[in-house]
């Protein structure tokens, strides 16, 4: 009876076994590969007092994840030719350090679901590249590492990052294949991960696997995206030469990181990364990218005209075309800015011309304050408001700001600002946000009753320009504001980057800019 028990519990073992492991199969018979999708994407500024918490990455679960990716909607044809194993997705606005909680929290769930899906072909890691986590050095690099102690060093990871993230070479050794945006503004965001996926699907399908060589160059080169946009030189030159020179035989891809300059530790440099299965030509391109990069180093300027606040102010008062869009850069929430530094709003609400008849109309985006929001709602649309905004988290270089006026508007429902309040003082039409949210699109503004055409004087906190923006300026201006991702950068106190540093170390000696080939993954042993 014993025999006959212990029998059927291996049957039944087995069965289970096989129900949980079931292979799809191609049109061809051959078994489709199993692949996962994870990652956890911020930049978070180092230079702010501001701090993320799980919340802030509205985190996605299993099928949710595909919600990411249009080009992998049901029916596409990437979708069917793999077995998809989407695990825990999260996005965060940029902000502040993460808490360590939240950080373990989402990497744990990552890791159970990991578990639960072996055995795995392939992982696509879909991160930003510039995360900082509260006691811990190149958090993308300890994600990795332990991820391949669950997964193994057998299966391919594809890793698709934002060019303003950094590439230490931990994440390079244990990633196989490689490659981040081409744009800034990154209009192809989209494009670049779904590059990521064919990569991976097409050195699983072919059996080519691993690559043969991955080069790694650092550049020591930091600066911000507004002086990096890749619509001017010689960021554009730089950017365009990549994708006809991954067209070359033994060339799998290339990709140039800025990195991120609001993070103080040792991976914040330029990197240049080529991958391929050609020893010299791998070698030959990552090189020849590298010392394009150095070359030009000089040449980097901010892309749209910058002066202080006062010259910005001047300049949209004395311009005959609207809307005159000035950014606000220092506090700039889409770079890692805590969002409530009030420098600015205070100079605008303290300036007579703004209460003058037919003074210029501004609209201000944005400040975020729960209290002022909730004093709002209980007070109501075209009621009266007079209380103290901003300045809770970042308050070093101005206190809360009165705002005194008539609520003009009341949105619920925002993603990420959850209720967005309208104030007017004077011809100045203030927008406070219950908490952080950048303002990029037209519809932003329009949702609110706002028409940002019309106004004569566009105030946002931002850089650069996003398209729809870039597209309705008609005199734009960046403001060299004070916060958390101060554009200047030789005043912010770098202790752990590695120095000599360009441009904060502007007569260095030349940096030795040969190609670091960095091991495989699958020469990494783990217990």
């Amino acid at each position: 009876m014993k025999t006959i028990l212990h029998y059927t519990g291996i049957i039944l073992f087995a069965f289970i076994v096989s129900s949980c492991h079931n292979p799809q199969k191609a049109d061809d018979g051959n078994e489709l590969p199993r692949i996962a999708i994870a990652g956890i994407a911020i930049e978070s500024s180092t230079f702010s007092p501001a701090v993320t918490h799980e919340e802030a990455f509205h985190g996605r679960v299993g099928d949710e994840v595909f919600t990411y990716y249009p080009f992998m909607e049901a029916e596409s044809p990437l979708r069917r030719r793999a077995q998809w194993f989407p695990t825990f997705r999260g996005h965060a606005m940029p902000g502040g350090i993460v808490t360590r909680e939240a950080y373990e929290s989402m990497l744990n769930r990552i890791l159970t679901m990991l578990e639960d899906a072996m055995p795995l072909d392939g992982l696509f890691l879909d991160i930003h590249g510039a995360m900082s986590v509260v006691g811990l050095d190149d958090p993308e690099g300890d994600m990795i590492v332990r991820i391949r102690e669950v997964i193994g060093t057998d299966p391919l990871i594809s890793t698709c990052m934002d060019l303003h993230g950094s590439v230490s070479p931990r994440l390079a050794q244990n990633t196989d294949l490689i490659t981040c945006f081409r744009m800034a503004p990154h209009e192809d965001a989209l494009e670049s991960k779904q590059r990521a996926v064919e990569n991976l699907l097409e050195r699983l399908e072919t059996g080519k696997g691993k690559p043969g060589y991955k080069a790694w160059v650092p550049v020591p080169i930091l600066l911000p995206g507004e002086k990096t946009s890749t619509r001017i030189e010689p960021a554009k030159s730089l950017y365009a030469q990549i994708a006809p020179a991954t067209e070359h035989p033994g060339i799998i891809d290339a990709a140039i990181w800025m990195s991120y300059p609001w993070a103080d530790e040792p991976r914040n440099h330029g990197v240049v990364m080529v991958t391929g299965d050609d020893e010299n030509e791998t070698r030959q391109l990552a090189e020849r990218l590298a010392q394009h990069f150095w070359d030009v180093r000089e040449e980097f300027v901010f892309v749209a005209p910058t002066a202080t606040w006062e010259e910005c102010v001047q300049a949209a008062l004395d311009s005959d075309v609207k809307p005159f869009i000035i950014s606000d850069m220092g506090d700039n929430p889409t770079a890692g800015g805590a969002g409530d530094v009030t420098w600015t709003l205070t100079q605008i609400l303290n300036n007579p011309v703004f209460y003058e008849a037919d003074a210029p109309r501004l609209i201000y985006a944005s400040v975020f304050d729960e209290e002022f929001v909730a004093k709002a709602v209980e007070t109501g649309q075209g009621g009266h408001i007079d209380a103290f905004a901003g300045a809770r988290v970042d308050d070093r270089y101005a206190p809360p700001v009165r705002i005194n006026g008539t609520i003009q508007s009341i949105l619920h429902g925002d993603r990420n600002a959850e209720t967005e309040v309208v104030i007017r003082v004077g011809s100045v039409d203030v927008i406070v946000t219950k908490k952080r949210k950048g303002y990029h699109r037209e519809s932003d503004f329009t949702n609110l009753g706002l028409n940002p055409r019309e106004a004569d004087i566009l105030v946002v906190k931002i850089g650069y320009l996003v398209p729809e923006l870039y597209e309705m300026k008609a005199g734009w201006k960046m403001a060299l504001t004070p916060g958390g991702v101060d554009q200047q950068l030789e005043r912010l106190e770098y202790q752990r980057i590695k120095r000599p540093m360009y441009p904060l170390d502007k007569d260095m000696q030349t940096p030795d800019l040969s190609v670091r080939f960095i091991p495989a993954s699958d020469s990494i042993r783990y217990n």
